[in-house]
């Protein structure tokens, strides 16, 4: 494991504990969307590099990297039901890569929606931070609904 990899793991994890602490996800947008970058690691059958977008645990952090490709790009706050239930779940839908605690030079973690969702559930459970969701009974449901999802590959 090369060291970049171990750190943006250590921040991906720093990133769910503090989502989840605060029940805040942060990321940057303009008028024409929310910013994305293209993947270093996956690719679709045809080559081309998947896209994600990128959120942060804290505003700080996010508008850091309002600059260069995301200059003039505006701190977004998102309640954390918000981000699984709207965000992850249509990222994964559209095939789209969450990218956690990037960093100034566009490095950090590319993982999978569904992941996310699962390791926030996780966090949630181990924390005793109650979520609130407008389109599940109950984490419960949603992690069984997940769990589905993953082993259908």
């Amino acid at each position: 494991m090369s060291e970049i990899t171990a750190d943006t793991q250590a921040k991906h994890y720093t990133f769910i504990k503090n989502i989840v602490a605060s029940k805040t996800v942060y990321s940057l947008k303009n008028d024409e969307g929310f910013a994305t970058a293209y993947s270093n690691e996956y690719e679709h059958e045809d080559g081309e590099p998947v896209e994600i977008i990128c959120f942060w645990s804290d505003a700080k952090s996010a508008t850091a990297c309002a600059k260069d490709s995301w200059d003039g790009f505006t701190l977004a706050e998102l309640t954390l039901e918000d981000f699984i239930e709207n965000w992850c779940a249509g990222m994964y839908e559209d095939e789209l890569l969450v990218g956690s605690e990037f960093d100034t030079n566009m490095l950090g973690q590319e993982i999978e929606p569904l992941e996310v969702i699962l390791q926030i559930l996780n966090e949630s459970d181990k924390t005793g931070v109650a979520l609130e969701f407008q389109q599940y009974e109950s984490a419960d449901e949603l992690r069984e609904i997940v769990k589905e999802l993953i082993g259908g590959f």
